[in-house]
């Protein structure tokens, strides 16, 4: 398998990555020509800005465990129009599991239905986040919340898992690109959870610079608490 850097530390790309880009553009925009397009691994042109209604994709998300051997990476594919995401999957094709969602339908896993975690307590809850969104500076007061932290490479898995309710929360603080997030941010809605960037406001896709300044996700209580406490 071919795989090469990207240029300015945006992490690395295979060949596996621009094959599943090109068939899905080829196969999506011929159902819907009139949707724009967002994907990592097409070069961006700014006529989407002007669709009502665009495909936000990224090929393959956890390029890196994909590499790796790892299991948990996932294609991510979200529709967005006017800015708030309407449709998403989320499909691991090592796990044959399949999230799927459509605004106001609810969220699914292999065609039945999902439910976010009820859980309330912080110190207990299970959050999927990467080791540098626990460095004291993201705090207030540099006080570091007590939580279970686990880590998987796809964000797009994280959120999943939070929307299915095996995971309380996920957070990750760095500017974010779309096409990791979009398709989970349904999932997590739909799924009774909330979704925010990492100062509480509403994600908004679709955006001149397509990134959004972090994401938290989680059921009501925990999101609310990591909310509060991030600077």
């Amino acid at each position: 398998m071919t795989k090469w850097e990207k240029p300015d530390y945006q992490g690395p790309v295979t060949e596996a990555d621009l094959a599943v880009d090109e068939m899905l553009k080829d196969r999506l925009r011929a159902a819907r020509p009139d949707y724009g397009w967002l994907s990592e691994e097409t070069p961006d042109a700014t006529d989407r800005l002007d669709a009502e209604t665009v495909f936000i994709i990224d090929p393959i998300d956890g390029t890196r465990g994909f590499i790796e051997g790892n299991p948990t990476w996932s294609h991510s594919l979200a529709i967005a129009k006017g800015g708030a995401v309407v449709a998403a999957v989320v499909y691991l094709p090592m796990h044959d599991k399949l999230y799927a969602a459509t605004a106001g339908q609810g969220a699914m896993l292999n065609g039945e239905a999902i439910r976010a975690s009820e859980q309330s307590v912080l110190a207990e809850a299970e959050v999927l986040a990467a080791k540098p969104a626990m460095e004291p500076h993201n705090w207030l007061d540099a006080d570091v919340p007590e939580m279970k932290r686990q880590f998987r490479s796809s964000l797009a898995y994280r959120m999943a898992l939070v929307a299915e309710g095996r995971k309380d929360a996920m957070f990750t603080l760095r500017a974010t690109w779309e096409w990791d997030v979009a398709a989970g941010t349904l999932l997590v809605a739909e799924a009774g959870g909330r979704v925010s960037d990492r100062k509480g406001g509403v994600l908004g896709f679709n955006n001149r610079h397509p990134q959004v300044n972090g994401v938290v996700a989680g059921g009501g209580a925990v999101h609310a608490d990591i909310v509060s406490r991030l600077l």
